[in-house]
């Protein structure tokens, strides 16, 4: 009887492990000495923000300067602001069909964007506007596309979900599709032995798909230098992550492709990240690697999900609330003397200004004409001299009727 007694305390006491997750605080990066105007100062990322597989963890200790970090903060108002742009003129009936809005991601994409060479690729899914700008694109080409006037990105023929620069490859709209492309542009690269790589960026919802694991293992066979971003928002169309994945560790589901989590709602954590992946890929040649940013979307999937069926309205709140990555980028700034919190407000007031003039040319802007819908089929410069599938109609309407 003793020894059963026994038995059964040690199955009471016995504990679980302590397993660290990662944590989406936007404030928690520390700094390590006295701001600069001027000068580079150190600041100590949180070691939580931070999970790795089969790699090491990126220096916690980082350098950052007053004119990037104020560069960051007004690209994220910016780009919130466009986006609101966007809801409210798809609310007010002038933008059709699919609108995928990133507010609340705009750690991921700025931060992505600093942490890259103009030369690098992007590609991604259907949440893409705050990418095209900061690839080189125009507000007011973003807003043209989504309204479908001239002025557009494609020219208004795209759409949301179509929208492309020389160094972003889109916007593509089949879910996980733009994965295998993004492996295929860093094959380019490095058969052209260029010192560049490409992220290939999916969501939670697309990392299920049997094509992103078949570009995984080509990547790995081939040692391609891409980076695939899995921008795990933790809900896919309606379904949170938990509902729809066995394994909810994205980073680790590369098989031999090593794998980096970070904290996707602090912007100084992003691009420390994204500096590790490219440092892996194109300087140390290591081949692919695996980044997951854990990060938050305010709205729903698209216009047409109000986003409240599947998660409560007191959770987004709380995350707006106590997690937002603009109001933590503030913080930073404010705390450390970097700039006061008038002059934040004059940048919210001039990236308002900025998207609201953007706004105004885009809706000026005509939409395309008849004739338009039968060029830019091909990339200029490679069209064939015969178009196949034309109607007799067509072919007259662009000879002018003769």
């Amino acid at each position: 009887m003793s020894s059963l007694a026994r038995l059964r305390f040690s199955r009471r006491v016995a504990r679980v492990p302590f397993i660290r997750t990662i944590q989406t605080t936007a404030d928690t990066t520390q700094l390590q000495d006295s701001a600069h105007e001027t000068e580079p100062f150190w600041v100590k990322i949180h070691e939580d923000s931070f999970q790795t597989y089969n790699c090491d963890k990126p220096e916690l200790d980082v350098k950052v300067t007053k004119n990037e970090l104020l560069d960051m903060y007004r690209q994220m108002q910016t780009m919130r602001r466009m986006e609101m742009a966007a809801d409210a003129l798809y609310k007010a009936k002038m933008i059709r069909g699919f609108c995928h809005l990133a507010i609340g991601q705009e750690a991921v994409s700025v931060g992505l964007e600093h942490g890259i060479t103009k030369n690098d690729k992007v590609i991604t899914s259907y949440r893409c506007h705050p990418l095209a700008v900061l690839r080189g694109g125009t507000i007011q080409g973003v807003i043209g596309e989504l309204l479908g006037r001239q002025i557009g990105m494609s020219r208004g023929k795209g759409g949301s979900m179509h929208i492309f620069t020389p160094s972003f490859f889109g916007g593509n709209g089949i879910v996980g599709a733009q994965v295998p492309l993004g492996a295929g542009i860093a094959f380019a690269q490095k058969y052209t032995e260029e010192a560049t790589c490409t992220f290939a960026m999916y969501g939670d919802g697309a990392a299920n798909q049997g094509q992103v694991f078949e570009a995984f293992n080509m990547a790995k066979l081939w040692d391609l230098p891409c980076v695939f971003v899995c921008e795990n928002n933790k809900y896919g169309m309606g379904t949170s992550a938990e509902r729809s994945s066995s394994n909810t560790q994205y980073f680790t589901r590369g098989d031999k492709i090593p794998g980096l989590q970070v904290n996707g709602m602090d912007i100084i954590a992003v691009k420390q990240g994204v500096e590790y992946a490219r440092k892996w890929t194109v300087e140390d040649k290591k081949g692919p690697l695996l980044l997951e940013f854990v990060t938050y979307r305010y709205g729903g999937h698209s216009m047409s999900d109000p986003g409240t069926t599947y998660r409560t309205r007191e959770e987004v709140q709380r995350m707006r609330s106590t997690q937002d990555p603009i109001r933590g980028l503030q913080r930073y700034i404010e705390e450390w003397g970097l700039a006061s919190e008038q002059d934040l407000k004059q940048i919210d007031k001039d990236a308002k200004a900025t998207v609201d003039t953007a706004v105004e040319e885009a809706k000026a802007s005509p939409i395309p004409n008849t004739q338009d819908l039968w060029t830019d089929i091909y990339y200029a410069g490679t069209e064939p001299s015969f178009m196949r599938g034309r109607e007799r109609e067509e072919l007259l309407a662009l000879d002018g009727g003769a």
